[in-house]
């Protein structure tokens, strides 16, 4: 604790709690509140103890001062203390436990069962879990800038770059397993594939040291703890456990404590800052669902508007937003878990580098995913918690930049957003009735008058559809393909057709008791309906366009039967 306080930041109101687990799970030893001077420059990394290698890393890729985060963690990190990071999206959680992960191992000398990290032998010594597939490919990328020029001295005597691995699912398992193979220092992975592999007996997690779960709250939530807890059940009792996450309700930070030996509670805020982004303007509108699609594309030509993401609660939702977008001619993308892994990194990747700026997702992509310089966030559905807003709009007003949140709340929407007011205190309890003709809606957005629901001519992303529909077997085809599929059919129709008409629900024999019609034809069975179809054109032909119609009888006894028949007959015979 002392080692953290010698280098807590004098501009930044940094919050410590200190929790010891002793007999009871959640004794708080201190509690420390400080507020200091507001020109404080935070330090390096240099100054923090960091390697140099990774100095270096950092600096090249413009990194060289910490955040809050990172300049309280970091020394206790490097010490090899359990902890519990807790900061606003956006603010560097991943280099607060990358930094100091990567310095353990690339130190790793200790012989086994000694304290310290192990001599290296192609093994895990950390592992990364995250919940996302998305986030699993950011943090991997996040973590080899850091470790270029990092080297290691491996138990066999030879030195060597250090080595990383992204695991997760969607992809196909040998080049995963031929990696592990190879030898792999740092995993990184979601609970699912880690779990496949470690059944496998690929993935050896017997003398992984460093445990960090990013998204913890997520990652402890009913969901995923199932699999946590069979993953941490094949990890050594002696290793260094960190927790690092936006939100931490108090539940998962007891239920977290089971998991830790002693943890650090360490929350870093700015002066001043709430839960929620200060810099991040936020609007709420009560708009209705038939009008929600128009109103979107009112605020996609508001004046400086950048690179935009808007989230809904449903995968179906997310690809009807995009493919309505699409066709209004904006430049858009979706992500979510109908879509395949490649069509997702793609999107991602189309967003990154500017060739679309609107992406529409579902929650996948609200957990902890970094792109630079998204303006505006827009929840086109209402969120189902306060956690999940945080999360959605910190994709906007990231490392002390400033944004846009419009939140769309629908009538059946209302009593959700009152309660997630009132937990974040937005005092925003009762949206305005909004429409996309609304005039304080072109104000406050600052759209140009002459802006409609179209930008250009548009067309769907098609390549998105196939590559859905391939995934889930075809899916459902749209209203223009059952038509295609129907003017197909027609088109290979037969040009004319005969119908058979037949009683007691057979086709191909008289019903019963028709015996005696079917002699009085003088023909068998395929005669007799030879002459009920040449009885009926005859009948069509008589009587016009339209043939007879048939009078119906309810058989209520014998001679009802016979009467019938008896009609059965007449009809062969005409």
């Amino acid at each position: 604790m002392q080692c953290a306080r010698e280098h807590i930041a004098k501009g930044n109101q940094l919050n410590i709690e200190q929790e010891a687990k002793n007999t009871a799970l959640d004794d708080i030893v201190e509690e420390e509140h400080v507020i200091v001077e507001a020109d404080h420059v935070s330090p390096t990394f240099a100054e923090l103890g960091v390697r140099q290698e990774i100095v270096d890393a950092l600096t090249a890729d413009g990194i060289t001062n910490t955040f809050a985060i990172q300049e309280l963690t970091l020394p206790l990190a490097m010490a090899g203390d359990d902890l519990i990071g807790q900061a606003r999206t956006g603010m560097g959680k991943t280099l607060g436990f990358g930094v100091p992960l990567l310095q353990r191992v690339s130190q790793a000398t200790a012989e086994p069962g000694e304290r310290g990290i192990w001599k290296l032998d192609g093994t895990p010594r950390a592992l990364i879990i995250v919940p996302t597939r998305e986030l699993c490919i950011q943090v991997t990328d996040d973590l080899e800038i850091a470790a270029k020029g990092l080297h290691v001295d491996t138990a066999d005597g030879q030195n060597r770059p250090i080595r990383l691995l992204s695991i997760f699912g969607g992809r196909p398992f040998e080049h995963q397993i031929s990696e592990l193979k190879i030898g792999i220092d740092v995993v990184v992975g979601t609970p699912g594939r880690l779990l496949d592999l470690a059944r496998q007996g690929h993935l050896i997690l017997g003398k992984v040291q460093v445990l960090v779960l990013d998204e913890a709250d997520e990652m402890l939530d009913l969901g995923f703890l199932p699999d946590i807890e069979r993953l941490m059940s094949s990890l050594p009792d002696a290793r260094q456990t960190m927790l690092f996450s936006a939100t931490m309700p108090g539940p998962i930070v007891t239920l977290a404590r089971t998991f830790l030996t002693k943890p650090t509670h360490i929350r870093a805020e700015h002066a001043n800052d709430s839960a929620i982004h200060e810099r991040t303007t936020q609007y709420v509108y009560r708009a209705h669902a038939l009008d929600k699609a128009e109103l979107v594309a009112r605020i996609l030509q508001a004046e400086g508007r950048g690179a935009t993401m808007i989230f809904t609660r449903t995968k179906r939702t997310a690809q009807k937003v995009a493919d309505d977008l699409a066709e209004r001619g904006f430049a858009v993308g979706a992500v979510h878990g109908d879509l395949g892994q490649v069509a997702r990194e793609k999107a991602l990747t189309a967003f990154r580098e500017g060739r679309i700026n609107v992406l529409v997702a579902t929650d996948v992509a609200a957990r902890g995913i970094d792109i630079d310089d998204v303006t505006h966030v827009i929840n086109y559905q209402c969120p189902d918690d306060e956690k999940t807003y945080v999360h959605r709009i910190g994709r906007t007003g990231r490392a002390g930049r400033t944004g846009i949140a419009v939140t769309l709340v629908d009538w059946d929407e209302l009593h959700r957003w009152e309660m997630i007011s009132k937990a974040l205190d937005l005092a925003k309890d009762e949206p305005v009735e909004t429409y996309s003709s609304s005039p304080h809606l072109r104000e406050e957005m600052g759209i140009s008058e002459s802006a409609t629901g179209r930008i250009g001519e548009g067309k769907p992303p098609r390549d998105d559809r196939k590559d859905r529909d391939s995934r889930s077997g075809g899916g459902r085809a749209s209203g223009g393909e059952k038509r295609e599929l129907a003017g197909q059919r027609r088109s290979t129709s037969p040009a004319s057709r005969q119908r058979r008409r037949t009683r007691a629900g057979s086709s191909d024999a008289p019903a019963t008791g028709d015996t005696a019609s079917t002699a009085a034809a003088g023909a068998d069975t395929a005669a007799a309906a030879t002459a009920q179809d040449s009885g009926s054109a005859a009948t069509t032909s008589e009587g016009g366009d339209r043939p007879r119609r048939r009078r119906r009888r309810r058989s209520g006894g014998s001679a009802d039967k016979s009467s019938a028949s008896g009609d059965t007959a007449g009809n062969a015979s005409e």
